[in-house]
């Protein structure tokens, strides 16, 4: 059955839905009642970054979610470190979590995806990706910042979503190594020498230029990413390894 692209407002009542899947939808504001949930697995990487609740049965459970992941990835409760020493402290750990993860990639898995999510070398060509758009071109102001392993294609620049495909298919993983290596560098070695006014330098939002972001915000971005990433990148691991 086609189904219109817009639903807002729609109201399912004695339908099943078991077993469906939904992939970039919108579901904020939804309201659900008198519902079954059991083995439902909602990944909500924004859940708690846009101040909104996620009622389940009367209790927001976004405290637990956040308290939950900081207990298991220890070091993302620093992401949003405000000063120099305190950023370079957290980026350490940001460090640390991902070379245990690179040595958990069984031999050969490194461009297996799951469930149709990115592979880890994907996962890896995303992160530099990443670094590029909001510090090697916003904040150290390189012309032309990407790397052409984590170059966004001709789709992701005119919308700034999907990120799934990128310049080339499936590059050698010790040259994915390579670049991540180097980005994660990148990082650090401009964390060993910013300053307090450094973090208040405005910047130019790299997908709307005329919105204003600070170095700080920046950094924080790319924070975000590294452990929201990191998560996905563990999850698929362990799918892996029970396979």
């Amino acid at each position: 059955m086609s189904l219109p692209d817009d639903l807002r407002g729609a109201a399912f009542t004695d339908v099943s839905l078991r077993g469906a899947r939904f992939t970039r939808v919108n579901f904020s504001g939804v309201v659900m009642r008198a519902v079954e949930v059991g083995g439902t697995d909602i990944d909500a990487p924004w859940l708690l970054d846009r101040g909104s609740a996620l009622l389940v049965n009367g209790v927001d459970v976004t405290p637990y979610v956040d308290a939950e992941l900081d207990r298991r990835f220890p070091g993302r409760s620093e992401r949003r470190a405000q000063d120099p020493d305190g950023l370079r402290a957290a980026w350490a750990k940001v460090e640390t979590a991902w070379a245990a993860a690179v040595q958990r990639v069984p031999e050969g898995a490194q461009d297996v995806s799951v469930d149709g999510e990115w592979s880890f070398a994907q996962t890896l060509r995303h992160l530099v990706m990443a670094t590029d758009t909001w510090l090697r071109g916003p904040v150290l102001g390189v012309e032309k910042p990407y790397h052409p392993l984590g170059m966004p294609n001709a789709e992701y620049e005119t919308d700034g979503y999907d990120m799934a495909v990128f310049t080339f298919g499936t590059p050698p993983y010790a040259e994915v190594l390579d670049a991540r290596a180097d980005r994660v560098a990148m990082v650090r070695d401009f964390l060993t020498t910013v300053t307090e006014a450094d973090l208040a330098v405005p910047r130019a939002n790299p997908w709307e230029p005329s919105r204003q972001e600070s170095t700080l915000s920046c950094l924080h971005t790319i924070f975000e990413e590294e452990w929201e990433h990191l998560r996905y990148a563990t999850r698929d691991l362990e799918a892996i390894a029970t396979s």
